[in-house]
């Protein structure tokens, strides 16, 4: 299948490590030219390093904060240089704190806020002028299978990410006319250091050895295992393609089966 990628510009936001860099590979792999982002430098060069070696090719990369609108806007503007615009816009973030509702206060509650929401919102109003003008555009928005059924432990992920799918929805009427798609995707258990993270938190709430966690979590997934970064990529590849024609407005699991809710 021809995805129609290699005189595209992609940013992935939030993507030095985890699902963030594996779509970022998988875009490199079609030709495109991928802009990868995170706070760190250092965790840049050595991800570009690690993407070019894995594809082939290698992406640029810009420090950004994601929580900081000035560092926003300059991401999108050097973005846009090597092709007047950014025809792909990845939204992704780390996730939040892991905690119940008592554990947290207003200071947090923003923070999350900023992050997991109003993040998205400040880079897609960043991006929007130039995919109008192209009368072209794929926004995909990373989310979590929380927005289906939500998860032990993590209150501030369960609320902010079903913010997510509502601008997901509504801005998919909206822009159509402009012939941008907009979509979502929702992940499972993936094999990353957050997974990893969210079952050492779980495992010290409830005073459980974490392999007994991460097991518990496994036996739930019909496919019997945990996703590798890279099939994430190569969903959010055909959404931000060309192939992609007639998808919008959506919110696709990749889960392994996890969710049984009926959407």
């Amino acid at each position: 299948m021809n995805f129609g990628l290699e005189n595209k510009t992609v940013l992935v936001l939030a993507s030095g490590s985890g699902l963030g860099k594996a779509v970022a590979g998988e875009f490199l792999k079609e030709g495109a030219t991928v802009v990868i982002s995170g706070r760190g430098e250092e965790k840049l060069v050595s991800a570009a390093a690690d993407l070019e070696n894995k594809t082939g090719r290698k992406p640029l990369f810009c420090p950004c904060d994601i929580t900081n609108s000035e560092d926003l806007k300059k991401l999108v503007s050097f973005a846009s240089g090597p092709g007047g615009g950014v025809d792909v816009l990845v939204n992704n973030a780390g996730g939040p704190p892991a905690g119940t509702f008592e554990s947290f206060g207003d200071d947090t509650w923003v923070k999350a806020f900023e992050l997991t929401l109003l993040s998205y919102v400040r880079a897609i109003r960043e991006v929007l002028p130039s995919m109008k003008n192209r009368g072209w555009g794929r926004i995909i928005n990373s989310t979590s299978s929380s927005v289906r059924e939500v998860l032990e432990n993590l209150i501030l992920s369960n609320t902010f990410r079903l913010g997510v799918i509502g601008l997901t929805k509504t801005l998919s009427s909206e822009f159509a006319s402009y012939g941008i798609l907009v979509n979502a995707i929702g992940p499972g258990r993936f094999d990353t250091e957050r997974i990893r993270q969210l079952d050492r938190a779980l495992a010290e709430k409830k005073g459980l050895p974490v392999e007994q966690v991460s097991k518990a979590s496994l036996s739930r997934i019909p496919l019997g295992r945990y996703g590798d970064p890279e099939e994430y990529g190569r969903l959010a590849v055909f959404l931000g393609s060309e192939a992609n024609t007639y998808i919008t407005g959506q919110t696709i699991l990749a889960d392994g089966g996890m969710v049984r809710a009926v959407p």
